[in-house]
């Protein structure tokens, strides 16, 4: 649990994340994700409860937890004043580790986040991809058994995100566990063998991506985009005890008969090429169990 005052950020949350998994955080904002991750962390303590990081207790050994974890913070702190080669030397001098470890480490985890052929360039002109990747080769540098995320690929391009997701693949399989926060539902998807969606400082669900989508939507989602309003009446009437849900340029259908229901909807004066159907995914959960208003 975590509270500032009367104002309770985090709600007296359980969880267990396996070694060597990846385990992920979902939720609006405001929702308690980045101060679990900051308990997490040891950056934050907590204002009641049990944490345990490494089977160590967060509020008495967390000098021990930080020296085996890795964070990769949500904002970019490299350092601009220096090239990228000297963010992870300085860096390593945190840990105590000898410049004879810390120059071949440095030298390795730049090519493994594909950034040798940059060593010498100062941070400004790298772009928002390479920062995140620097980040993460920044965090390996006292060689983690956890390695923290908060929310690793925003505002990057699909191909840097995918490459980040690579790169975090080979880390999992290289026995690091993985603790993340992101706003994508497809990089939970890819990335997380358990993950929890939180609203308002609580867990409301927990389970792998598949355990959710099967427990929470639909096997099938029908979308029909912008239909005339005089087939308001006949769009309604196909509900045949299916969720329902009417947006403002959108109709969708959730169904485990996806054909079926596409057939009916086929039946009415649609454009074709307006109307979809698709699997269901775990953005239907998270949206079905937060809702679609805006949280600032």
């Amino acid at each position: 649990m975590k509270t500032y005052g009367d104002f309770e950020a985090v709600r007296g949350i359980d969880f267990t994340a396996a070694e060597r998994s990846c385990f992920g955080f979902l939720g609006p904002n405001g929702a308690g994700k980045t101060t679990t991750m900051r308990m997490i962390s040891c950056s934050l303590p907590p204002t009641a409860g049990t944490l345990d990081v490494l089977g160590m207790p967060v509020r008495e050994r967390p000098r021990e937890i930080k020296a085996r974890m890795g964070v990769v913070p949500q904002e970019n702190n490299l350092d601009e004043e220096v090239s990228v080669i000297e963010n992870l030397l300085i860096y390593a001098r945190y840990f105590g580790i000898r410049p004879r470890t810390a120059d071949p480490r440095a030298t390795e985890l730049l090519e493994f986040v594909q950034l040798s052929d940059k060593r010498d360039w100062k941070i400004p002109r790298l772009s928002g991809g390479m920062k995140r990747r620097l980040l993460i080769a920044r965090a390996l540098m006292n060689e983690p058994e956890i390695l923290i995320l908060d929310e690793p690929t925003t505002g990057l391009d699909p191909q840097a995100r995918h490459l980040v997701w690579e790169k975090l693949r080979q880390l999992k399989r290289g026995g690091v566990t993985l603790i993340l926060t992101t706003h994508y539902m497809e990089e939970a998807a890819q990335l997380c063998d358990r993950l929890v969606i939180m609203h308002e400082g609580r867990i409301l669900v927990e389970g792998s991506p598949r355990e959710l989508v099967a427990a929470h939507t639909s096997r099938q989602v029908v979308e029909v985009f912008e239909p005339p309003d005089e087939l308001t009446s006949a769009l309604a009437s196909l509900e045949d005890g299916a969720r329902v849900e009417r947006l403002a340029d959108r109709w969708l259908f959730y169904t485990n008969d996806g054909d079926a229901t596409l057939g009916k909807v086929r039946t009415l004066s649609i454009d074709p090429g307006s109307v979809w159907l698709r699997g269901g995914t775990l953005e239907d959960v998270f949206l079905a169990l937060t809702g679609r208003r805006l949280v600032e």
